[in-house]
């Protein structure tokens, strides 16, 4: 490991050179505004060939909204001595989110900044870190001449920060990529220290409310019924009757007990004179995984129920989306291999957690593939000046490359 870790080592430049590159080819989605992933693609495809890394191939989603009509998912290969029947995945995403607000950014978000060690700049943490210590771990075994043990893929995918639907929940319903025994790693999500390591998720579920009342003057209330004052009554009553209804606890999880919180609010009446016949809102619902998601949609509609009958009006409880996975086995291949990567590189004991966010390992999960979340963090994603530490893209991509030369995993 020594001519692999010196090289690393010495890869400073090369990380700076290519976070830049990538930092200024915005990947939006189109649900952000975007264009989609195409062009910081195609940037990447030839960057890394003209590095040696040739065994390329794209598989792209159709999305006519997207710039050239699609979403590219790019898979570069690192032939190993085995027989393929399994082999180690390092999964990164190449769409960002975009800026926010312009004013809270002390630089141009899609120009990189090096300062005090730091790279700054819209997705230079997520998920550019992970994506550039792969592919530093990748140049490293090249450099050295090393064949790793089991090949090694690592997937640029496509659309995580809005849903995978063009990532890897279309990879998985439309190509046979994966296989039963893979191992795979996705440095998206993790913490300053390194130690922790997200074996599983919360059911995630989003929830649209939607109060039917009767609009009327407002100086004549009891002609009308008030949609909002009935919906600011459930929000209320959803909040404190859902916490205590699944108020169970899990140590696994760093947030140990499920969340139910209302969080955006759409607008009803324009003027202040009138009240509204009809009131939107949304909740944000993370569920332990023993609760079930047809359970808080039951206790939802009860509790709806009684605002109907209190305030005469009628409630429409919708579900925007939900999620949900299979946890990781605390013993799976891949969280041992993934331990002793990290302790030999950053001497640390890591351990096991769940998460209330969701990542691409949900879908990943639920179709039989362990996988485990682990990434050396600044916690800075999706914040305004959003950074990286240049320390951590070396050092993560030490593990990686521990993990890639691993000959023990053949045995397991």
């Amino acid at each position: 490991m020594k001519e692999i870790f010196d090289f690393l080592d010495q890869s400073a430049d090369t990380a700076v050179e290519l976070e830049s590159e990538l930092t200024k080819r915005p990947a939006l989605s189109p649900d952000s505004g975007g264009e989609g992933e195409i062009d910081k693609c195609l940037f990447l495809e030839s960057w890394l060939r003209s590095r040696g890394i040739v065994n390329l191939e794209r598989h792209d989603a159709p999305d006519p909204r997207a710039k050239e009509g699609i979403r590219p998912n790019l898979i570069a290969t690192i032939p190993g001595k085995d027989d393929d029947t399994s082999r180690l995945w390092i999964i990164s995403h190449l769409d960002v989110v975009p800026p926010g607000e312009m004013r809270l950014w002390d630089s141009d978000p899609w120009k990189l900044v090096v300062k005090d060690g730091r790279l700054i700049g819209r997705g230079v943490e997520d998920n550019q870190q992970g994506l550039c210590s792969s592919v530093l771990a990748a140049l490293a075994l090249n450099h050295a001449g090393i064949t790793p043990p089991r090949t090694v893929k690592l997937l640029f995918a496509a659309d995580e920060e809005t849903g995978s639907t063009y990532g890897i929940i279309w990879l998985l319903a439309n190509r046979t990529l994966f296989h039963k025994g893979d191992i795979v790693l996705i440095p998206d999500s993790g913490d300053p220290q390194g130690d922790t390591i997200e074996i599983a998720e919360k059911k995630q579920l989003w929830l649209k409310l939607t109060t039917i009342g009767r609009q009327c003057h407002a100086s004549v209330p009891d002609l009308g019924n008030n949609a909002f004052l009935a919906a600011s009554d459930l929000v209320v009553k959803l909040h404190n009757g859902l916490s205590n209804a699944f108020a169970d606890r899990d140590p696994l999880f760093d947030l140990d007990y499920s969340t139910f919180q209302p969080t955006k609010k759409e607008a009803n009446v324009p003027n202040i004179n009138t009240i509204p016949g009809e009131d939107v809102f949304h909740m944000d619902c993370r569920i332990l995984p023993h609760y079930s998601i047809e359970a808080v949609l039951a206790e939802t509609k009860r509790l709806a129920e009684e605002i109907e009958k209190q305030y005469k009006v009628t409630v429409d409880v919708g579900v925007v989306q939900y999620h949900y996975s299979v946890p990781t086995p605390k013993d799976a291949p891949v969280v041992r291999f993934l331990i002793r990567a990290i302790t030999e590189v950053y001497g640390i004991s890591p351990r096991c957690i769940g998460i209330g966010g969701g990542t691409i390992a949900a879908p990943l999960r639920n179709a039989g593939i362990d996988c485990a979340v682990w990434a050396k963090l600044g916690d800075s994603a999706h914040q305004p000046n959003e950074y990286a530490f240049i320390d951590n893209i070396i050092g993560d991509a030490k593990v990686m490359a521990s993990l890639m030369v691993d000959k023990d995993q053949l045995n397991n």
